[in-house]
C-alpha cells in the first residue's frame, strides 16, 4: 500500500524490521542490561572497591612498589612489541588472502584461526619445548648465551602467538567485501604497488585496522595462560601485571592484588574510551566509508 509523501508523491509504507510488541522489546533490553550489570559492571566495580578498601595511600603504595612497577613496565613493553608485529602480519595476511589467489590460501586462513582453538597454556608449553633448556633449540641457545624461555623474548613470542589473529580477522572480511576494483583502478592510472596500498587500500581499511589493533593491545596486556608458562614467574623480572596479581592474591595481599588488577582494568577502559572517542569524532567518515562499500 502506498501513502502520500511530503513531496506529494506516493511512497511505500515503512515497516519495522521486527514485529515484536513493545513489551517483548522491553523484556529483551532488560535482560541484556541485567546480564551486562551482573557479569561486567558489578565485577568491575567490585575490583575498584576492593582496590581502594585500604585507602588512597595503600593503593598507591601497592602500584608503586618495585615489583609492581617492574610488572607494569614489562606489560607495556611486551604490548609495544607484540602489537606492531601483529599489525604488520595482519595487514599482510589480510591483503594476501583478500586480494590474491594462490595455493595454500585456505591453509593460511585456517592457521590464522589456530590461536582461537588452542589453549594459551598449550602455546606456552610449545615455546618451552622449543626454547627451554631441554628443548629442541635449548642447548644451542645456551651455548651461545641466548635465553628465550623464562625471559622477556619468550614472553613476547607467546604474546604474539595468542594475539596475532585479531588484526587479520578484523581486516579479512572487510577487504574481501571491498574486492579489488579500487586497486585495479589505481594501477590502471599508473600507481605502483606501494602507492596503491598507501593511498587506496589503507584508507579503506583504517577503521577495521584500528579496531583490530585495540583488541590486540587489550589481549596482549591481559594475557595470562601462555605467559604464565613461558615466563617462569620470576618476581621483578618476568612477571607481567596479570601474573603479579596472581602472586599477590596467593600471598593473601588482597588489597595490593586488587590495586594492580584495577590498574590493568583501567588500561582496558582507557583503550575502550579511545575507541569510543574516535568513533564519535570521525563518525561521518566511518558512515561515508560504510556507504561507499
Amino acid at each position: 500500500m502506498l501513502v502520500p509523501s511530503a513531496a506529494g508523491t506516493a511512497a511505500p509504507n515503512r515497516y519495522e524490521a521486527t514485529s515484536e510488541t513493545r513489551g517483548v522489546r522491553i523484556v529483551l533490553i532488560a535482560i541484556a542490561v541485567l546480564f551486562l550489570a551482573l557479569f561486567l559492571l558489578l565485577p568491575l566495580a567490585a575490583v575498584f572497591m576492593e582496590a581502594f578498601r585500604g585507602g588512597i595511600q595503600a593503593y598507591f603504595a601497592a602500584i608503586t612498589e618495585p615489583d609492581a612497577l617492574a610488572a607494569i613496565r614489562l606489560t607495556l613493553t611486551v604490548a609495544a612489541i607484540a602489537v606492531p608485529c601483529n599489525l604488520i602480519f595482519g595487514v599482510a595476511a589480510a591483503w594476501a588472502i583478500a586480494k590474491f589467489e594462490f595455493k595454500g590460501k585456505s591453509l593460511l586462513t585456517t592457521l590464522i584461526d589456530l590461536p582461537f582453538s588452542v589453549s594459551p597454556v598449550i602455546s606456552g608449553l610449545v615455546y618451552v619445548l622449543l626454547f627451554g633448556a631441554q628443548g629442541y633449540f635449548g642447548p644451542w641457545l645456551s651455548a651461545h648465551g641466548i635465553q628465550i624461555a623464562f625471559a622477556v623474548p619468550g614472553i613476547v613470542l607467546a604474546t604474539i602467538f595468542v594475539t596475532f589473529p585479531f588484526v587479520a580477522r578484523e581486516l579479512i572480511p572487510l577487504m574481501q567485501e571491498q574486492g579489488t576494483g579500487d586497486e585495479e583502478a589505481a594501477l590502471s592510472l599508473g600507481a605502483n604497488g606501494w602507492q596503491t596500498f598507501l593511498f587506496v587500500t589503507l584508507p579503506n581499511i583504517k577503521w577495521a585496522l584500528l579496531y583490530g589493533v585495540l583488541l590486540c593491545n587489550a589481549r596482549a596486556m591481559g594475557e595470562f595462560g601462555a605467559v604464565a608458562v613461558i615466563s617462569g614467574k620470576i618476581r621483578g623480572l618476568t612477571n607481567t601485571m596479570p601474573l603479579h596479581v596472581e602472586i599477590l592474591y596467593n600471598e593473601y595481599a588482597f588489597s595490593a592484588a586488587f590495586a594492580v588488577a584495577s590498574l590493568l582494568a583501567l588500561l582496558a577502559l582507557v583503550t575502550l574510551a579511545i575507541k569510543t572517542f574516535l568513533e564519535w569524532r570521525f563518525a561521518d567518515g566511518i558512515a561515508a566509508a560504510g556507504r561507499s562499500h
